[in-house]
């Protein structure tokens, strides 16, 4: 199918997606009935079971209610959330290491006077 039939197909797959209200990229197969035609596409994104126990699943299923979201979209943010603060929890640890080593703590103090000075180069914020 070349490009006319890609436009046809993301005009349908969106059309879908406005009368049923479900969104056809997070499942892993979606059926479109379109003319009298039923089309099957895989979607972009796979989605994956995973087990939670019987209290996780209630509490997402609350968050989401609350949220007016899908528990898929709960989730996703749950998880960034958890990786970005434990990326920051990784960073303030090694900086507390950093911070333990005199000789190479001034070293970084004394990098990070060199990178100031690029502040005021003559450089345009624009």
């Amino acid at each position: 199918m070349g490009l006319a039939g890609e436009s046809l197909r993301r005009d349908i797959r969106e059309r879908v997606y406005a009368i049923k209200g479900a969104n056809p990229y997070t499942e892993l197969e979606t059926r479109y009935a379109t003319r009298g035609m039923v089309w099957t596409m895989k979607s972009t994104t796979r989605t994956l079971n995973v087990r939670i126990s019987p209290r996780a699943h209630e509490l997402l299923r609350q968050l989401a209610q609350e949220e007016q979201q899908s528990m898929l979209a709960v989730l996703d943010r749950a998880i960034e959330h958890y990786r970005r603060e434990k990326f920051l929890r990784g960073a303030n640890a090694d900086f507390a290491e950093l911070k333990g080593d005199a000789k190479a703590w001034k070293r970084e103090l004394r990098d990070r006077e060199l990178w100031e000075t690029t502040v005021a180069d003559g450089i345009s914020k624009e």
